[in-house]
Parts: structure tokens; C-alpha cells; sequence
């Protein structure tokens, strides 16, 4: 379902940032580029374990940028420090990087984030963070959140939060915007507030206590957003 108060959240902290809130369903309309995993044939968890970056068509996604470092907080993860220039995507260690594996929420293929306890734990599926690095410098972009999964002793362990810290190029920040995650699919939608393609990465940070599944990356190949 979508996350209203999430949204609701996500709009109050995006003000006076180079990135402000947008609605994602809109944006699915303006934006021609989509990454869905279903390349990869449907597997029940813990899936695929991919070791190295995840490439689509204009898009690579990773663990985190070079100049940053993913720190162990417990089961989850963190990035501490600042991307280097020019911006350039790093996987994670071996078996704590991403996987993909069918996801009941969204019945569909989905990407997990993996925690530091590595694949094929259930403790590490979605507890990791997540960097997106495009082709080109993006205007907009959007993501699905799925939160509330069971956690791995098969009850339900609350929400938590997500966070998303844009940079250009050059690794700049442009903005970073925090908001509470609602039980089941939460749908985020981003725009530059000159919409000038200054967008090329983001990372995706999250402290959700039964971790977090990302689907329906969207994006530009062509740049013609209004």
C-alpha cells in the first residue's frame, strides 16, 4: 500500500534542499527507464547472491561510492564519509553486497541491500545500504520501498526509517532527505528543484528492524522531462 505518512514525512523534510519530494505515480509517466530485476528468473530466498555491481540500461547499483566506507552498526549498515571525485561505484565485501530473489510484497523479483552478516542469512536480507549511479545526470527518479517484512524469527518487527543522500557528479551532496517507512510498499518519488540533470547517484540507507526490499528503480535515458 502507499506509505502516506511516509510521504507526508518525506515532503516536510525535503524543504530548502537542491532535491524536494515529487509524486512518484506522475513520475512513472514522465520517465522512460525502469529497473525491475526481472532479468534475473524468479527464486525464492535468499536468492542470488551478486558479489559484484548490478548493471540496467544506464544505471549501476552498488553497495557505495569509493571514499566512503560501510560500518556494521549490529545487523545493519551505515556509510561514513564522503564520495570521491568524480563519482564511482563500489560493490560490497564478498557476501555482503546485494541479492535478488521474489519478493511476496511485491510479487515480483526485488533487491535486497545485505547486511554484514553476509549472504544467505536471513538477519542480513535488506539490513545493508545501497548506492545508484547513472549514466547521465538525472532531473527525477523514484523507488518502492517494501518494509515490514517478518523479521527472521517470523514476527513482525515494526518499521523504521530510510534515508536518501543525492550527489552530483563531483560527489557534492545535493540534498538528503530521511523519512519513516509505513508497513508494506512505499512509493518515493524525487525531483532536482531546478530540474536541471544534476542527479548522477544516491545512496539508500535504511534502519528497518526486518530490512528492506527495493523494486521499480525509475529513471531517464532520454532526459525529456518537463
Amino acid at each position: 500500500m502507499l506509505a502516506l505518512a511516509a510521504w507526508l514525512a518525506l515532503a516536510a523534510s525535503a524543504a530548502a534542499q537542491q532535491i524536494v519530494a515529487a509524486d512518484y505515480r506522475q513520475l512513472m509517466e514522465q520517465l522512460d527507464a525502469r529497473a525491475d530485476f526481472e532479468e534475473l528468473p524468479p527464486r525464492r530466498e535468499p536468492g542470488f547472491n551478486l558479489d559484484a555491481p548490478y548493471r540496467e540500461r544506464g544505471l549501476w547499483i552498488g553497495e557505495r561510492f569509493a571514499g566512503q566506507q560501510a560500518l556494521a552498526e549490529g545487523p545493519r549498515e551505515r556509510l561514513s564519509g564522503a564520495p570521491a571525485a568524480p563519482l564511482r561505484l563500489r560493490a560490497g565485501a564478498t557476501r555482503r553486497n546485494l541479492s535478488v530473489a521474489f519478493h511476496r510484497g511485491f510479487g515480483s523479483n526485488a533487491l535486497f541491500p545485505l547486511g554484514p552478516e553476509g549472504f544467505p542469512r536471513l538477519t542480513a536480507r535488506g539490513e545493508g545500504a545501497v548506492a545508484l549511479m547513472f549514466d547521465s545526470g538525472q532531473r527525477a527518479v523514484g523507488v518502492r520501498i517494501h518494509s515490514g517484512y517478518p523479521s527472521p524469527l517470523g514476527n513482525r518487527a515494526g518499521t523504521g526509517r530510510v534515508i536518501f543522500t543525492f550527489y552530483d557528479r563531483g560527489g557534492r551532496v545535493l540534498g538528503r532527505i530521511e523519512a519513516k517507512l509505513a508497513e508494506g510498499i512505499n512509493e518515493f518519488g524525487f525531483r532536482e528543484a531546478g530540474n536541471a540533470p544534476e542527479i548522477a547517484g544516491l545512496t539508500i540507507e535504511n534502519t528497518d528492524p526486518g530490512g528492506i526490499a527495493i523494486d521499480d528503480i525509475i529513471y531517464s535515458l532520454s532526459l525529456l522531462l518537463g
